[in-house]
C-alpha cells in the first residue's frame, strides 16, 4: 500500500483475507480472480503452494513466497513467485565467496535448525557446482547458545584444516559466539540472517569483516530507490524488527511488479527495487524471476555496502 499511494494514477488495489486453511486460501483466491485484473498473494508457503497446484490460475499472479518443495512444482504459466529466500541468497553467497577466494575450500557451519541446513545445502550445492571443496559442521545449540565443548573442537579443526573461508548458516547471535570463539583471522560469509537490525541485537567489534548478502532496504538506505519510501514503525512505535522489515520492502516491489505487468503485459523487464535488482519474464511462456542482492560488510559494528562485490 505504500508503494500504491506513490504510483496510484489508473489503479485500484483491494485487500482480501486469504484465510487459515488451504481451502479458505483457494475459495479467496478464486473470489479474487473474478473480481481483479492482477492477484499479489498469497504470503504464506503453504497458501501459495494450494494455489499452485490448483487449476485456478488464469490471470497474474504474484505470490509472495516459494511454495514447499518449490524445485518439484510446474508453476502455471500466469504465476510468478518473487518470494525472499534465504537459500537464494546462499547460493548468491557462493558466487561471490568463489571470486574473492579462488580455489578455496570452505567451512560450512550451521547450528541445528531446519532452515540453517537448508541455508548450509544451498550454499555447499553451489559451491560443489563451481567446483569448489567443502566440509559442513552441524553444531548443537540449546536456546540459541552454541556448545562450548563443540566450540573447542571447531577451533582444534579449524587450526588443522585451514579453511579458506566459513560460510555461517546462522543467526546472528550464534554467529557471533562462534567469532568470539575463533577469531577473525578467516574470512566469513552469509546470509541476511546475520543481519538484525539496526538497534536489534548485539554485533559488535567480533562482528567485523563478516560479509553478508541484505536488501537494500536494509544495507542501502540512502540509495535514491529506497529513500523515496516512508518506514513504517510498530505498534509501541519502535522500528519493526528486521524481517518485518523485509516483508514490508517485499510488498512496495510486489506493488512495482505487477504495476509493470499490468503496463506491459507480455515480456521482459528490469527493476532497481528496495529487495535488490530484479529482473522479471511474464507472458511469454513460463515466468521468470531473478533478484540480485548488495553484498555489505560488518565494520566497526556497522554493515557497510560493498559496491560492485557480487558477480552478476
Amino acid at each position: 500500500m505504500a508503494a500504491y499511494e506513490r504510483d496510484r494514477d489508473g489503479f485500484t488495489v483491494s485487500v482480501i483475507d486469504s484465510g487459515d486453511t488451504a481451502q479458505d486460501t483457494l475459495a479467496s483466491y478464486a473470489r479474487a480472480q473474478e473480481e481483479q485484473d492482477i492477484v499479489v498473494g498469497p504470503l504464506a508457503r503453504s497458501a501459495v503452494g494450494a494455489v499452485a497446484a490448483s487449476a485456478l490460475v488464469r490471470k497474474p499472479t504474484i505470490a509472495l513466497n516459494h511454495p514447499d518443495d518449490s524445485a518439484d512444482v510446474l508453476l502455471p504459466a500466469q504465476m510468478l513467485v518473487m518470494g525472499l529466500s534465504f537459500e537464494d541468497e546462499a547460493r548468491q553467497v557462493a558466487q561471490w565467496a568463489a571470486a574473492e577466494q579462488p580455489g578455496g575450500r570452505a567451512l560450512i557451519l550451521s547450528a541445528g535448525a531446519p532452515w540453517q541446513r537448508r541455508i548450509a545445502a544451498a550454499f555447499a550445492h553451489q559451491w560443489q557446482r563451481l567446483g569448489l571443496g567443502a566440509d559442513s559442521v552441524d553444531m548443537s545449540a540449546l536456546n540459541g547458545y552454541l556448545s562450548d565443548a563443540e566450540l573447542v573442537q571447531l577451533r582444534l579443526r579449524v587450526q588443522n584444516a585451514a579453511p579458506a573461508l566459513l560460510f555461517l548458516a546462522m543467526d546472528a547471535d550464534q554467529a557471533r559466539q562462534l567469532r568470539v570463539a575463533l577469531g577473525a583471522a578467516i574470512p566469513a560469509y552469509g546470509t541476511s540472517s546475520l543481519n538484525p537490525g539496526a538497534g536489534r541485537g548485539d554485533t559488535g567489534p567480533a562482528f567485523d569483516g563478516v560479509r553478508l548478502l541484505d536488501l537494500p532496504w536494509e544495507v542501502q538506505r540512502d540509495h535514491p530507490a529506497v529513500m523515496i519510501y516512508p518506514r513504517q514503525v510498530s505498534s509501541d512505535a519502535l522500528p519493526l524488527t528486521a524481517d518485518m522489515e523485509r516483508l514490508y520492502a517485499l510488498g512496495i516491489d510486489a506493488f512495482r511488479v505487477a504495476r509493470e505487468i499490468a503496463l506491459h503485459p507480455a515480456g521482459h523487464f528490469e527493476l532497481d527495487g528496495v529487495t535488490g535488482k530484479l529482473a522479471v519474464g511474464f507472458g511469454r511462456g513460463q515466468a521468470s524471476f531473478e533478484r540480485v542482492e548488495p553484498a555489505a560488510i560488518y565494520r566497526n559494528g556497522s554493515l557497510t555496502p560493498v559496491n560492485g562485490a557480487t558477480p552478476p
